[in-house]
């Protein structure tokens, strides 16, 4: 027997149970839910970072943006509203298209 003791997609039961094995799961309550998808984040993250293939690294990023949307979600945030506040920091700060990397200032 395996032991997890983490947050998965919702349909991982169903293909455990499709695959002909048995799974135990349970409902977060909303405090579990916060601490589980910040767990969960730091997990794609690192495996994002570890990631060598173009391939690997996109579909990492995209498990990334699940569970982004996710944790906006849980918080009482929509996608709209995720998108406005990301494109208004844009348009006042930018975006990283030009490389910069800071060097120093005075």
């Amino acid at each position: 027997m395996m032991t997890y003791n983490k947050l998965v997609r919702d349909k991982i039961p169903q293909i455990i149970e499709a695959d002909g094995k048995e799974c135990k799961m349970r409902v977060l309550n909303d405090e579990e839910y916060t601490v589980a998808l910040k767990t969960k984040l730091q997990e794609e993250l690192n495996e994002f970072l570890d990631a060598k293939e173009r391939t690997e690294q996109i579909e990492e990023l995209a498990d990334l943006l699940e569970v982004v949307y996710s944790f906006a979600r849980s918080q009482g945030t929509t996608m709209e509203e995720l998108e406005y506040i990301r494109k208004t920091k844009h348009d006042e700060r930018g975006g990283f298209e030009k490389r910069f990397m800071l060097l120093t200032t005075n």
